[in-house]
């Protein structure tokens, strides 16, 4: 029985955790399948610590069998199994590194039952989450897989409950849908905002008119708040009064947000998503990068997750638009996010066609990986 338990909560490692190890000043070897972590042995080795530490990160099963060496006896493989720390990862290969798509390629569809026998990562007729958060594998392993794509007739269940899986899955329309409408408030929002910025005191009481000012002026003043912005949405009698400055200011900042998009996809993609180097080597992290970005490589064909759901795209913008309103002034930071979240929209929408459909060559995609 205990072996049994032993044997299930054993570690998956790749190839690539014992070399690591080596670098660390470590000796992993394999046999069999298994990783055992022999460093503490080193030293009492029989044969002396050099015999055994040319074999770091290699496996011993033919050396330890080998009679013009030394067989050895039943008491050593015995002892052997004291140093167990886990098992390698089946090295079943998906796609191969130097595999190039053809234009007219059409995935084939996983086979889910030899799928998870040949690789021993997620089992893709169950709820994946649930797996990663269990699951005992290095973080080499995990990468190896996450980047080896996998194809399926109809999208892989993610949760167990319907009412969160319902959250992992968008239809590309959605986005636009969602992000535009609000895209367009914020400008208009802007614009207004921008046309009643005034310094205070700077009123003609007589006839209650706006005082004239420069440009750089309402960049760098806070807004006054009249009754034309108490409302929720502005009116198209409010957007008739905004003057041409207004606008430009608005516009400015408009594309200001399209460049601060680029920089922050650019930022999201290099030091966040494939920040594979860097990613702590815990379950917890592995979810992270999964559910982010991960399980993008993994199943990069899913339809319904070639989008960022409106939930998770709200959870990342939220910090980014409070630390927008802090650094501007309120009316330039609605015209920036207003920018950001309509140039997010569009690369959503060309993310998803160049990778289901072939690209047109008079557009430029900037498909960031």
């Amino acid at each position: 029985m205990e072996t049994t338990t032993k044997r299930k909560q054993l570690r998956i490692y790749a190839l690539e955790d014992l070399e690591i190890e080596r670098k660390k000043g470590n000796v992993w070897i394999t046999r069999n399948g298994k990783v055992y972590d022999v460093t503490t042995f080193v030293d009492d080795h029989p044969g002396g610590d050099d015999l055994i530490r040319q074999f770091a990160g290699k496996d011993i099963g033919e050396a330890m069998e080998d009679e013009e060496e030394h067989v050895h006896s039943d008491s050593a493989y015995t002892m052997l199994e004291e140093y167990l720390v886990g098992k390698l990862g089946k090295d079943g290969q998906v796609v191969s590194d130097d595999w190039v798509a053809e234009d007219d390629f059409h995935p084939d569809d996983t086979n889910v039952d030899d799928d998870y026998l040949q690789t021993e990562f997620l089992d893709l007729r169950k709820p994946l989450i649930r797996q990663m958060w269990e699951g005992n594998f290095s973080k080499s392993f995990y990468l190896q897989q996450v980047h080896q794509p996998r194809h399926l007739a109809d999208s892989a269940r993610l949760f167990g409950p319907e009412y969160l899986e319902i959250f992992t899955k968008t239809k590309w329309y959605v986005v636009p849908i969602v992000w535009l409408p609000i895209s367009c408030y914020l400008f208009f929002r802007s614009s207004l905002q921008f046309s009643v910025a005034m310094p205070l005191g700077a009123n003609n009481n007589n006839n209650n008119t706006m005082t004239p000012h420069t440009p750089s002026f309402y960049l760098t003043q806070p807004v006054n708040s009249p009754q034309t912005l108490l409302s929720s949405f502005p009116t198209l009698s409010d957007l008739a009064t905004v003057n041409t400055t207004a606008w430009s200011l608005a516009i400015a900042s408009f594309f200001l947000g399209n460049f601060v998009w680029t920089l922050l996809e650019y930022g999201f993609h290099r030091f966040l998503f494939h920040v594979d180097r860097l990613l702590p080597d815990k379950p917890a992290f592995l979810l992270i990068h999964f559910l982010t970005h991960g399980v993008h490589h993994y199943l990069p064909m899913d339809r319904l997750r070639l989008v960022m759901p409106p939930v998770l795209f709200f959870l990342l913008s939220f910090p980014m638009t409070r630390l927008a309103y802090l650094l501007f002034p309120v009316h330039m930071a609605n015209g920036i996010i207003s920018g950001a979240f309509a140039f997010y929209v569009l690369y959503d929408c060309m993310h998803y066609a160049y990778v289901l459909f072939p690209p047109c060559p008079l557009i430029v995609v900037p498909y960031l990986y």
